[in-house]
């Protein structure tokens, strides 16, 4: 796994690249699959709930997650993130780009956050790499940073151990 934070002016940028032992389609399929998705981007000791989502270019996605223990970190309510958006742009096997927003009065955590995902092909496997870019200034890109590198890593568990169903 390889990381880069990149924090130029008041916006920041965070990058993965994660080898993944499993074939493109499989995990182009699982970043597509609602049901796969409310098992993968959670980050450890939060619950994820996909209330929408249409995997197609142009559909919309809306996704809470919300924490285990009680805490005030939440960005739309002490307790939960909850956020929306939208499909950009999606090549079968190679990326997708989602437009994401978190729902918030906050104006520190306001704003449009492009995700993309692009994959190719790896020795024994794909090569997932993330970009996370124009996170909002309330949001800390190390948290952001550990938060996809766990999602990440569920997602990689899921399509290596084959959970994800393709049909």
């Amino acid at each position: 796994m390889t990381r880069i934070t990149d924090t130029v002016s008041a916006v920041a940028t965070t990058r993965l690249t994660r080898r993944i032992r499993a074939p493109r389609p499989e995990v182009y399929g699982a970043l597509l699959d609602g049901d796969a998705v409310q098992h993968w981007m959670v980050p450890d000791g939060m619950t994820s709930v996909v209330h929408k989502f249409d995997a197609r270019e142009g559909g919309e996605f809306q996704i809470s997650l919300t924490y285990d223990a009680p805490t005030t970190e939440g960005k739309t309510t002490a307790q939960t993130d909850s956020f929306h958006g939208r499909f950009d742009r999606l090549v079968p096997d190679t990326e997708v780009v989602q437009i994401v927003e978190f729902d918030t009065d906050d104006p520190t955590l306001s704003g449009e956050m492009t995700i993309i995902y692009r994959l190719e092909d790896a020795d024994g496997g794909t090569d997932l790499t993330g970009i996370h870019e124009n996170l909002p200034p309330g949001v800390s890109p190390k948290d952001n940073e550990l938060g996809w590198d766990i999602s990440i890593g569920k997602l990689a568990d899921l399509v290596e151990r084959g959970v994800i169903d393709q049909t």
